[in-house]
């Protein structure tokens, strides 16, 4: 419930933030990728500002998430190793819960050494 009304309370303005920013900001622009012919770009594309201005932070957002994901590799790497270590421990504990109970019901003293 309390999510829903953070949702609310932060997506309606939001929402509310882009759509007036898309008003204000509807001339068109053109993009030009021909860094050597600026009078008439062989590649261009036109579109409106509001559009650009999306698409460039959209393209941002991706950019910092893959670098961020490439930067944390190693933390995921140690985090399976560790997965890896936990799970064999268990199962050697497993293991020696088993032996032990083996032990309990023969009546067997366990051999400690110290």
């Amino acid at each position: 419930m309390l999510r829903k009304i953070v949702n609310v309370l932060v997506l309606i303005p939001l929402a509310v933030v882009f759509v007036v920013f898309a008003v204000a900001n509807r001339h068109l622009v053109t993009v030009s990728f021909d860094p050597f012919n600026t009078v008439d770009p062989s590649i261009a594309v036109t579109l409106p500002l509001f559009v650009v201005l999306i698409l460039v932070a959209i393209l941002g957002v991706v950019a910092g998430g893959v670098a961020t994901w490439f930067g944390q590799r190693h933390w995921r790497r140690a985090a399976r190793r560790l997965e890896a270590d936990a799970r064999a421990i268990r199962l050697q504990l497993d293991d020696l819960r088993a032996e032990r109970a083996q032990a309990a019901q023969a009546q067997v003293p366990l051999i400690r050494s110290n």
